[in-house]
């Protein structure tokens, strides 16, 4: 009887779920589905494609004559904006489902300072990606996601598993999600303000569908590091899940940004241009409303197959 406490807290435990043991109030969050999550997901990606038609065309019709600090400060705030619209529809999902505010801003924190301490440095000071990974093919695919797809989906998990993880807060099927994203987004939002630094400033009309594309990606493949992240925290797992879990992540982050590079370079806007980023932000919102929807799905499978076995 002595191992029949609960996984969360160390409490009395009263039932077991997927090889774990949980106390009744514990055994109640680990199967509670939320159904407003999914609807969150999809305000999420329109509110992105929102965002950039406003400032595509507020671009088009202003022209704004910004240069030097100007253009870098302005693009440095568009860089932030996804984030803000992601914490935007978060919080109106908090009122109905509460999360620990600060968890959430402290995950995403953590996201962005690895990414500039440790992602950023490591692909292009120690890999120096930029200078090989366009040479063929086979070499952008297996570079995208056996250098950069593993360095950021694995620093994405690093957030979640080394942060909020062991904590009690994390006591929900979606709570690996809803921290990934968070990671995801932080690691984002350092991407986008890094090109916006290294560019001396974008241009912004053009630049603000990369930094979407860019968020939509970082989430939705953290999303996916976040399931795997779920299921072994309440679920007893073999020691391949998570190396899995990552995989797959990283797999999916390489062959979403080589995908991408085809499809832009490959569309034909209005003006005859050889690229079009308009297809690169379908063609994200699709990955991620999929990708999100997918995972979503299996969680409230996993759910109702663990309430069935109690």
């Amino acid at each position: 009887m002595s191992d029949q406490v609960c996984c969360i807290r160390g409490d009395p435990a009263s039932s077991m779920i997927g090889k774990r043991w949980f106390c009744g109030k514990h055994s109640q969050s680990a199967t509670r589905e939320r159904p407003h999550t999914w609807r969150i997901s999809i305000l999420l990606v329109v509110g992105l494609v929102v965002f950039v038609g406003i400032v595509y065309m507020l671009d088009l019709v202003l022209h704004p004559a910004l240069t030097g600090a100007g253009l870098i400060l302005a693009g440095v705030l568009l860089a932030l904006v996804p984030a803000f619209i992601w914490l935007v529809f978060f919080y109106i999902q908090d009122r109905l489902e509460p999360e620990p505010k600060g968890y959430i801003l402290g995950v995403f924190l953590l996201g962005a300072l690895l990414a500039s301490a440790v992602g950023i440095p490591l692909v292009d000071n120690i890999f120096h990606v930029s200078k090989w990974i366009y040479a063929d093919t086979a070499t952008t695919i297996l570079g995208s996601i056996l250098v950069v797809g593993f360095i950021q989906e694995f620093l994405k998990y690093a957030a979640v598993r080394y942060s909020v993880y062991p904590s009690a807060e994390f006591d929900e099927a979606t709570d690996g999600v809803i921290y990934a994203t968070a990671a995801g987004l932080g690691y984002a939002t350092v991407l986008n303000i890094q090109f916006v630094i290294a560019n001396g400033g974008v241009a912004l009309g053009s630049s603000v569908i990369r930094m979407v594309v860019v968020a939509l990606a970082q989430a939705s493949f953290a999303g996916i590091t976040g399931y795997f992240l779920g299921r072994a925290r309440f679920e007893k797992k073999p020691w391949w899940w998570m190396p899995f879990g990552l995989s797959l992540a990283a797999v999916g982050n390489g062959l979403f940004n080589w995908l991408r590079g085809l499809i832009v370079q490959r569309g034909v806007s209005l003006t005859g241009a050889s690229t079009n980023p308009w297809m690169g932000l379908v063609f994200a919102s699709v990955v991620a409303l999929f990708t999100l929807g997918l995972i979503l799905w299996l969680i409230r499978r996993n759910i109702r197959t663990a309430l069935a076995e109690k």
